[in-house]
């Protein structure tokens, strides 16, 4: 006869707080034990169980999907301890929101604001981090939704395009490419040149361009966000090609911004789980991003089945 196994709330306390914490400090901080207290519950857990639910990369713990199975297995349980203990106030339905700094610095933060202004219910808990990041956090069932500008396929993972875009190239008002409408990669030829660094795609795209047309801009500087090129721009340092969306909204007082004629297209997209249904909050979110997300002349909304 099998000897049964007995559960062990504080075993699955420790994996429900690492999980959603993303680190044994944060579990232990959320939980009031210590690091070492943390490892050996979730040791005795998976000894227990005989999963495997945490792997060590670079130094970070992963949940296997083992420990994301089980930790949505483990939802009623909490959810009945919660009713159980009877909040005197009700507890406000929590969007857990991760972007990166791009979409999010700017564009979310006053999204954000006038979304809890019509929905005071609701609660956002906002991450920023890198695109890779979204695609993971949300994988391992840490955050509800994610918003990106690069798509990145995972199993497991749902992209619903949100914004289109092509490049544009941005410049202070008194450049002299600014009395174009349109400008040509072999305009760029030995201009001053802020880029996108050299690790992401689009950098990779934008070379080939002004290979194949003979432009050699001179790189001045190197960056990992629009933002960040756009201000380097205003500062004078160089023109800059990037995704118009959101930046646009933010500068478009201070720089000029015109078509640069390439192949080059944008898109925004919404990250989501498709093995777990988006919770309400986070549905009402992505409907006021399409409601309420301001019109340009360099981009356009996505329908939403798209």
């Amino acid at each position: 006869m099998r000897r049964k196994s007995w559960h062990s709330l504080s075993e699955y306390q420790a994996l429900r707080a690492l999980m959603q914490g993303g680190t044994a400090t944060v579990a232990a901080e959320r939980l009031g034990l210590s690091q070492s207290a943390v490892s050996r519950s979730i040791g005795s857990l998976e000894a227990r169980t005989g999963l495997t639910l945490f792997e060590r990369e670079s130094g970070r713990l992963r949940p296997t999907e083992e420990a994301v199975r089980l930790n949505h297995r483990l939802d009623p349980l909490f959810e009945a301890l919660d009713r159980i203990d009877g909040p005197t106030q009700p507890v406000k339905e929590t969007l857990r929101l991760i972007a990166p700094p791009t979409y999010a610095h700017r564009f979310l933060v006053s999204q954000i604001a006038s979304f809890l202004a019509i929905n005071p219910h609701f609660f956002v808990s906002l991450e920023v981090n890198t695109s890779d990041e979204v695609i993971r956090a949300i994988l391992e069932d840490r955050f509800d939704l994610g918003l990106t500008g690069i798509e990145l396929a995972r199993a497991g993972v749902k992209m619903q395009a949100f914004r289109t875009s092509s490049a544009v190239c941005v410049m202070t008002a008194d450049h002299p490419l600014a009395a174009q409408e349109d400008v040509l990669p072999i305009d760029l030829n030995n201009q001053p040149f802020v880029s996108i660094a050299s690790r992401h795609a689009r950098r990779t795209q934008l070379d080939k361009i002004f290979s194949q047309a003979r432009s050699n801009p001179r790189i001045m500087a190197e960056v990992s966000t629009s933002f960040a090129a756009v201000d380097l721009a205003k500062e004078g340092l160089g023109l800059a090609v990037v995704n118009p969306f959101p930046v646009y909204h933010y500068r478009s007082d201070d720089l000029v911004f015109r078509r640069f004629v390439s192949q080059i297209e944008y898109r925004s997209y919404f990250v989501m789980s498709d093995q777990r249904p988006l919770p309400r909050v986070a549905r009402a979110f992505i409907r006021h991003l399409r409601l309420h997300t301001p019109s340009d002349p360099h981009s356009k909304k996505v329908a939403a089945n798209t």
